[in-house]
């Protein structure tokens, strides 16, 4: 609660360096830079894309046809073994990212998802369809590890938040393809009716291997390796039209030194966070209410009840008697358009109403309308009334909507800003790895407990739903429109906050003065054009 009154009095920081006439859209660098960052969001496109796929896959008779009618645990792990090539990973990704770079580990991570949607393509048994999956979680593991890292640390300030939470968003963008092409596909009367999304899987991936090489590293990255004249270069280049002396930019670039000089120095913090182990993670205080926070926000993320919608919604579908395999697509593929307005919208506004407001309205939206589909759901069930079912559908799109607030598009944003930069590639592991384990549990619990308990299984969701709402409440802490320097310092005490701040302003200080004379400078540019005309 506190932390929302510190975001609300800093927000000012770097706001008055703005020029009020640059907008993404008038500005040919900032075209060209959200460009790029528009190349690392497709990498969310290629999870979402897996979930829809898998979950239009089961409606799809030659695919069922071609792996025998798999059983509820089979398909269990045709699901989650995507999830287990993620989980062989991670021990990996983040000391890619933080070794070869954010740029390298993207198209690392993208030739190994290439690789292996070639595989799940040419698939000739369920095995080598369960190994193309494998790997594709492997590979995505790398990429979707340093992509919205490096989203966040190149993006223009005020465009910062909507872009990184328009990562996450974009997971529905994947599932709407997928869901769409599946779809187009149904009526192939040969495995090309799979075959063809399979390979389509591949594509975001292949513009990445071609295209990355061209994007800007991070300047965090850059200025960690002592590489600071490109670090300055990169941000006066597409933040400032190539000024260095933007004050801009010379307040970002002396903000990031101070912060990263700040955790490597021990006589500013606990010695134990100089080393950069896992174990720093939860070696602090300020630490450990950043990973309390980061990991329950991934759990939240997949056990909300939307794992039941996004992979098993045919079977729920079927349950309420709705067995036709075009109309399974046809609502899947709806939904999934619906699912990307909200999210999309809610990134829009993540800096208009806080990440406090958007999260609680979120999860209490979504407890209201699980109770909903509950009761519709065993309305249904127990006395088989058609106008229950069709309210059931109808409650899943509310659902939906209020998902994607937050739950969607903040819950990315939100891990990477409140981790300081060198411990950030290590904490967003454990996001994910927090993540693929409950989605690993999801994968193989929901179609056993559907099977079983039926419409009774919901009420399991709304008790646990209730429980994130009051967390929320308890440990969100308010970060709109500060850098990813003031917000990863709210969680470490105002020492943190004065010293990063503090010796980020040493140089500027100096440099107030090259800005009242470039501003002076200006003025007289000005009154002579003026003067001229």
């Amino acid at each position: 609660m506190v932390g929302g009154i510190v975001a609300a009095e800093t927000q000012s920081g770097f706001s008055h360096f703005l020029d009020p006439n640059k907008k993404w859209f008038n500005n040919k660098r900032l075209i060209t830079l959200n460009a790029w960052i528009v190349l690392l969001l497709i990498t969310s496109c290629t999870n979402g894309y897996d979930g829809s796929m898998m979950n239009s896959l089961q409606s799809l008779p030659q695919w069922k046809d071609y792996f025998n009618h798999p059983s509820p645990s089979q398909l269990g792990l045709l699901n989650a073994i995507q999830n287990i090539g993620s989980l062989a990973a991670y021990p990996f990704a983040p000391y890619l990212s933080d070794g070869i770079g954010r740029r390298r580990t993207v198209i690392f991570g993208a030739s190994i998802m290439c690789f292996a949607a070639i595989i799940q393509a040419a698939a000739q048994s369920v095995g080598m369809f369960i190994g193309a999956r494998f790997l594709i979680g492997f590979g995505l593991t790398f990429a979707a590890n340093a992509a919205p890292m490096l989203v966040s640390e190149i993006s223009y300030p005020p465009y910062r938040a909507p872009l990184t939470a328009a990562y996450n968003s974009l997971w529905n963008l994947g599932a709407i393809i997928a869901a769409w092409t599946t779809f187009g596909t149904f009526r192939i009367a040969s495995t090309w009716a799979w075959r063809t999304p399979s390979a389509l899987q591949g594509l975001p991936s292949v513009l990445q291997i071609f295209l990355a090489w061209f994007l800007p590293e991070s300047p965090r990255w850059l200025v960690s390796k002592g590489r600071d004249d490109q670090a300055l270069k990169t941000l006066a280049y597409y933040h400032a039209d190539g000024n260095p002396n933007d004050p801009l930019v010379q307040y970002e670039f002396n903000e990031i030194k101070a912060a990263i000089e700040f955790d490597r120095n021990a006589e500013f913090i606990d010695s134990v966070v100089a080393n950069v182990g896992w174990k720093s993670l939860f070696s602090t205080p300020g630490n450990r209410k950043r990973m309390r926070i980061i990991i329950a926000i991934a759990v939240f993320s997949q056990w909300s009840g939307n794992g039941i919608a996004s992979y098993y919604l045919n079977q729920i579908l079927t349950d309420i008697d709705i067995t036709d395999p075009t109309v399974q697509l046809l609502i899947n593929g709806i939904l999934t358009i619906w699912s990307l307005f909200w999210a999309l919208l809610a990134s829009g506004l993540i800096d208009r109403l806080g990440r406090r407001f958007l999260f609680l309205s979120s999860t209490i939206g979504v407890l209201f309308a699980w109770i909903a589909q509950t009761v519709s759901f065993a309305v249904f069930w127990e006395h088989g009334i058609p106008a229950a079912a069709h309210s059931l559908i109808a409650f899943i799109f509310l659902f939906s909507a209020f998902y994607g607030l937050a739950l969607s598009p903040l819950i990315v944003v939100y891990t990477v800003e409140i981790l300081p930069y060198h411990l950030r590639a290590k904490g967003f592991t454990v996001f994910n790895f927090t993540i693929s384990l409950a989605l690993i549990f999801n994968q193989y619990t929901n179609p056993i407990a559907l099977g079983r308990l039926a419409w009774k299984y919901y009420i399991i969701y709304c008790c646990w739903i209730a429980f994130e709402i009051v967390f929320l409440y308890i440990y969100v802490v308010e970060t709109k429109n500060l850098t990813l320097e003031e917000t990863a310092a709210l969680f470490d005490g105002k020492e943190a906050i004065e010293e990063i701040t503090g010796n980020g302003r040493v140089n500027l200080a100096e440099s107030e003065k090259d800005v009242a004379r470039y501003m002076e400078i200006e003025d007289i540019r000005q009154d002579s054009s003026i003067k001229e005309a």
